[in-house]
């Protein structure tokens, strides 16, 4: 049956079928590094977090006319040649601190919602855009869903929202997993990813209206301790066509960053998107989650159930 507990600002989470923390203090957002674990196999996400929050963009470089307190450092490897400046921050996952949460306890389901307010914001826009994250474990899923759900405080003509999705994966020399899958791309060998590049080196995604995908998963196949070649784990945007961009390039790690919109939002409007993250035996069962759950852009929660919503 599921469970959860609270020590502190640790919560762990117990399903039939999963092992899971989320940390409210330090880093946070999402399921905390290393914890999220499949009863099955053994296999643990060896990630900095999935599910992790960033802060907020928008598509254009910074101006150089303009004084900025928070410039955004591209042209390098790190963020490669995608024009980006902040609209809001700070990073939430790095430098929150601390989240205030929620729990919520169903009778085969567990469910953990956080929120969060940004501090500062750029070119003479106010802070306060909201951002609202909800989890939830049920009996009978090797996969968790969540969802990610800003409210704006401003006006922008492009905004979007950046986040791990499923979440970074650590390695050494491809030592922790088999291959890659993306479904915009196709399976792609560990040995891809032994030298560094830039987000916009190989394997970018960019949404295109006029071709949107069918589905957007996003996996990696691990490695087990015993070194067999474990299950997959996979991030699935459940309304591919909310994701702006997405990419997975090395720079010591393997770098799964995805953004969500990128479309004009006025002050007091809403977006999200929902996913589910988790386990898979193979590619097949990831696009049959995907099929199954198409459309979804959040969670509602409360103490006798949950639902996914379309907006």
């Amino acid at each position: 049956m599921a469970s959860i507990n609270v020590s502190g600002p640790i919560i762990v989470i117990e399903t039939d079928l999963l092992c899971a923390e989320v940390h409210a203090e330090g880093y946070v957002s999402g399921v905390f590094r290393d914890t999220f674990v499949d009863r099955e196999s053994g296999a643990r996400d060896n990630s900095f977090g999935l599910d992790v929050a960033d802060f907020l963009l928008e598509p254009r470089w910074d101006d150089p006319a303009v004084e900025v307190e928070h410039p955004y450092h591209g042209h390098d490897a790190v963020h490669g040649h995608l024009p980006r400046r902040y609209v809001e921050g700070p990073q939430i996952c790095t430098q929150a601190g601390r989240l205030d949460f929620e729990l919520v306890e169903g009778k085969s389901f567990v469910a953990v919602r956080q929120w969060y307010t940004w501090q500062w914001a750029t070119y003479g826009r106010a802070p306060g855009s909201r951002w609202e994250q909800t989890l939830v474990f049920a009996d009978g899923l090797r996969y968790f869903l969540c969802a990610d759900r800003i409210t704006s405080a401003n006006d922008v003509d492009a905004l979007i929202f950046r986040l791990d999705m499923p979440g970074h994966l650590r390695h050494d020399a491809g030592d922790s997993f088999e291959q890659i899958y993306l479904s915009y791309h196709g399976c792609i060998p560990s040995s891809e990813f032994l030298e560094d590049f830039p987000p916009d080196g190989k394997f970018l995604y960019q949404r295109d209206d006029a071709a949107l995908p069918d589905s957007m998963i996003r996996a990696r196949q691990v490695t087990l301790p015993d070194g067999s070649a474990g299950p997959w784990l996979a991030g699935i945007t459940l309304a591919p066509e909310i994701v702006f961009q997405a990419w997975c390039h090395q720079r010591g790690y393997v770098c799964f960053i995805e953004e969500i919109g990128g479309w004009p939002v006025k002050a007091g409007e809403s977006f999200g998107a929902a996913y589910a993250v988790g386990w898979f035996d193979d590619i097949e069962e990831m696009h049959a989650v995907a099929a199954a759950r198409d459309g979804a852009t959040g969670i509602e929660v409360d103490a006798r159930s949950w639902r996914l919503l379309e907006d």
